[in-house]
């Protein structure tokens, strides 16, 4: 009869309580996202019990509170959650195929490929609604091709694409500074909320189009997170536990970038919340298991607080892109000099 070694007895039970913790972490931060949901719908201006807000999610005309939760409430907090999944998981997949914290959307260009984009069509071509939404969709993914492609020389280097990308995001900036100098006053309006991003005037139908691209770009990546792990030893290391590198890193920058530029398209650029997710979730979770799910749900935690904190918490009503990008400005000016002291990973 075959006995198992101390030793494997030891690693087995190892990983065992590290897959347990890790699903109390998820499930701990699930939670954390639905009581802030639902704070978010009842307390604001005016304080809706929790039996109302039920009654109006299934259907029920509650009067005086229907149209303040089911109109006004509901719409922003659904799509903050969508956002913040989207920002969250698109940023930590970067940071994790790339071995580097600063490798977020919002260094790299992304984010300012769809804002070039969004900022263009507003004000030099007049168009509004969805149509800017699919133009930021498209300059994000042509960015993240672009900035792939200079950074390519014998693979992708990490630190070669942030370059790259910061390059590329400067331009692009410089850009949109230019085209909002230029610009008469009622498209800059529009503009420059759009360039802040929030979720004011948040309607349901724009949460589809955002749920689809999550559940199928996210879908995908949540599927290879195991390559994707695999990928945090480094390609030589990957390559030798059967993961397809170059395949599995173009589908990982596929899929983070369709997630980030249709949550861009949707918001506008919400400062730094892909950038703050990853990070924030590293020291949660620890060594017990994949970032992805719990730096999703960190970013839908990190819009749904920024959004709250914007409109009742602060003197005057701020977007949440105000209050995320006070928050991360810090973090990043300590991010970099930890990584350029002892060099940094997630």
């Amino acid at each position: 009869m075959m006995t198992i070694s101390p030793t494997l007895d030891l690693i087995v039970d190892g990983r065992r309580r590290r897959g347990r913790r890790h699903l109390l972490i998820v499930g701990l931060l699930g939670l954390l996202v639905a009581v802030a949901f639902a704070l978010t719908l009842s307390i604001g201006q005016s304080i809706t019990p929790p039996k109302d807000v039920l009654r109006i999610l299934l259907g029920e005309d509650v009067p005086g509170a229907a149209f303040t939760v089911g109109q006004l409430r509901l719409p922003r907090a659904v799509l903050a959650v969508l956002a913040g999944l989207s920002f969250g998981l698109g940023g930590v997949a970067f940071q994790i195929m790339l071995r580097n914290p600063l490798a977020s959307p919002d260094i790299v260009g992304i984010s300012s490929g769809a804002s070039a984009a969004a900022v263009f069509v507003i004000i030099v071509l007049g168009i509004k609604g969805s149509a800017v939404s699919i133009f930021a969709v498209a300059a994000g993914l042509g960015v993240a091709v672009l900035v792939y492609g200079l950074s390519s020389r014998n693979g992708v280097a990490g630190t070669r694409l942030i370059l790259v990308g910061i390059g590329v995001s400067a331009m692009l900036e410089s850009g949109i500074t230019y085209i909002l100098s230029q610009a008469p006053t009622w498209s800059l309006q529009e503009a420059m909320r759009w360039l802040t991003g929030s979720v004011n005037g948040a309607q349901i139908g724009q949460a589809l189009p955002l749920l689809l691209a999550l559940a199928v770009f996210g879908g995908l990546l949540l599927s290879r997170s195991r390559d994707l792990e695999a990928l945090r030893l480094g390609d030589d290391t990957a390559a030798a536990l059967g993961v397809r590198v170059a395949a599995t890193r173009v589908t990982i920058i596929i899929c983070a970038v369709g997630i980030i530029a249709s949550a861009t398209a949707v918001t506008g650029p919400i400062a730094f919340v892909a950038f703050l997710s990853g990070p924030i979730a590293a020291r949660i979770v620890g060594n017990s298991g994949s970032l992805l799910i719990p730096s999703a749900l960190v970013g839908a935690l990190l819009v749904l607080g920024g959004d709250y904190v914007g409109q009742f918490l602060l003197p005057g009503r701020y977007p949440v892109g105000v209050v995320t990008g006070a928050l991360g400005a810090p973090y990043l000016i300590f991010l970099i000099v930890r990584v350029n002291r002892t060099g940094g990973s997630l």
